[in-house]
């Protein structure tokens, strides 16, 4: 049942005064709840809970641990039908998306459960000392991963799971011993306290300490702003806009102890097409990046917004046969009216650019249905106007048209950092273009060949980041279960007794986890 109060740990709270609604985007009416924004005692009061709990929490065993991450996902699951209506209702999605993203979310819990129950991700280190090496006797030392305590993650508006109270960021955090306060997102505040009350009673069986995890509501910034600032949280997870993330990046970088933001900020994505692969399957590729670019409404971070191609016959048919088939794709609703008129006006900007010509066009709708869009615009024109190169968060992608492959190499390297890059191309043409993978490898995290950016595997071998502004730290993803490095800092420690060290760290290794001892990789015990 939805309340519309806060989590303040295990108990609900409404202090504040302040109220909002959620907005069903298909009936374009508010939703029936009434939602409590949290006052800044019930700020404060769930992150004493959460340093109090850290205490607790980052010393209890790798085993509870995973039963709480495994315990999470079933109670998710065990929100059944209530959850897939309410997420529908607040976003627009389609019920299939739904329990797709909810499948999704239980997944990642129960592979970071894996992660901690198997124990080598703390990344144990020991060198053993050479007492009589000359000139200098060598110490013993011995470095492992340790949380760094409380964050603060903030939901996404285009995943209302997979990204937001119960996602990545929140069960990365709690693997790695952090707890996690959530900021909810105003647009889908139900679906977000149902997710927190499957998270506190998940806590509450397993035994977990009160405070491990909250989740605060709010329309505005100030709940935000006030998380980043306060002296006890020491790192955040952001998943939004560049103008948000930003925004907190800067925030967190001006407290008396500066801590790190981990946000992932959007990415056009760009996909490079080789003449060749053109030649042999325009219609192909035309009709495989129409449903791409449509999905969801284009409401992806991986969506293809940029595609580059050289001048040629070939180039020209692909675009008019990716116009033909963009416009067969149904409109499909966008998540709000706030992200609907954010559409209109960015891809209003872009098609009154100079250079920039409208290829396909639906028209436009007054409800909240987005209308898909392809433009084109030269190679030139793109290298030297950057407001070209800005994110429209929708159906819409414009088709870069090159004169030749250095000014394909060039249109690359003008990019900023992206999550995703493409190459669609015929067996050994990439062979010839080398300059341009090369450019494209240092604008992004994650390089694809003769497929789709959108759609993200959840598994370690994902990099769901890339240079900024995709990310604030190319160095780590919001996917996969490396996540957890986001949230843990090294620490060494230098000839301590066997039995004060952590038991991750024992000569023993009663763990029984793999470790680099001397530099190779073993599970033995250490003979002193």
């Amino acid at each position: 049942m939805i309340t519309g109060k806060n989590y303040i740990g295990n108990s609900l709270s409404n202090l504040g005064s302040k109220t909002f609604s959620t907005y069903n985007p298909i009936l374009s009416i508010e939703n029936e709840w009434t939602f409590f924004e949290a006052s800044d005692s019930e700020v404060n009061t769930a992150i004493a809970l959460a340093k109090e709990a850290y205490e607790t929490y980052r010393n209890i065993s790798r085993d509870k641990k995973a039963d709480f991450l495994n315990q999470i996902a079933n109670e998710i699951e065990a929100l059944g039908d209530e959850l897939i209506k309410v997420y529908c209702k607040e976003t627009g999605l389609p019920e299939g998306r739904a329990k797709g993203e909810r499948g999704r979310t239980m997944g990642q819990l129960r592979s970071f459960a894996m992660l901690v129950k198997e124990g080598s991700w703390v990344q144990a280190i020991i060198d053993t000392p050479l007492p009589n090496r000359i000139p200098i006797p060598k110490p013993d030392l011995r470095k492992m991963m340790s949380p760094l305590g409380p964050v603060a993650v903030f939901g996404a508006s285009n995943f209302p799971l997979a990204y937001s109270t119960a996602g990545g960021d929140t069960a990365s955090a709690l693997a790695s011993g952090c707890p996690v306060i959530v900021k909810s997102h105003p647009m889908h505040a139900g679906t977000g306290e149902l997710v927190a009350s499957a998270i506190i009673n998940a806590a509450e069986k397993i035994g977990m300490p009160n405070g491990v995890f909250s989740n605060l509501n709010s329309s505005g910034i100030e709940v935000g702003e006030k998380l980043v600032q306060h002296p006890n949280i020491k790192a955040v997870g952001f998943t939004g806009s560049i103008k948000g993330g930003r925004a907190l990046f800067n925030m967190a970088a001006l407290r008396e102890e500066p801590i790190p933001v981990f946000a992932e900020m959007g990415s056009v994505n760009p996909v490079i097409f080789l003449p060749k692969a053109l030649e042999l399957k325009t219609k192909e590729w035309a009709k495989m990046y129409a449903g791409s670019i449509t999905l969801g409404a284009g409401q992806f971070c991986t969506n293809p917004g940029l595609l580059f191609g050289i001048k040629s016959k070939e180039l020209t048919t692909f675009i008019e046969e990716l116009a033909q088939e963009i416009l067969k794709v149904e409109s499909f609703c966008m998540l709000n009216p706030a992200i609907k008129n954010n559409y209109s006006a960015n891809k209003s900007f872009i098609q009154e650019q100079n250079g920039v010509s409208i290829v396909a066009k639906e028209d436009e709708r007054k409800d909240n249905f987005a209308n898909q869009v392809v433009a084109t615009v030269s190679g030139n024109e793109f290298i030297t106007n950057k407001s070209l190169h800005r994110e429209v968060f929708g159906p819409f992608s414009m088709v870069v048209q090159c004169e030749n492959i250095a000014e394909l190499e060039k249109a690359i390297a003008s990019l900023e950092g992206q999550l995703t890059g493409t190459i669609i191309s015929e067996e050994n043409e990439i062979q010839n273009y080398s300059g341009a993978v090369d450019a494209l490898q240092e604008k992004v995290g994650r390089l694809i060949f003769n497929s789709v950016p959108t759609g993200v595997e959840v598994c370690p071998a994902m990099q769901h980041g890339g240079p900024y502004p995709a990310s604030t730290d190319s160095r780590f993803g919001a996917v996969g279960t490396n996540a957890i490095n986001r949230w843990v800092r090294p620490i060494s420690y230098q000839s301590w007794p066997n039995d004060l060290l952590p038991i991750e760290l024992m000569d023993e290794n009663p763990l029984q986890i793999h470790r680099i001892v001397n530099g190779i990789s073993s599970k033995n015990n250490i003979e002193r």
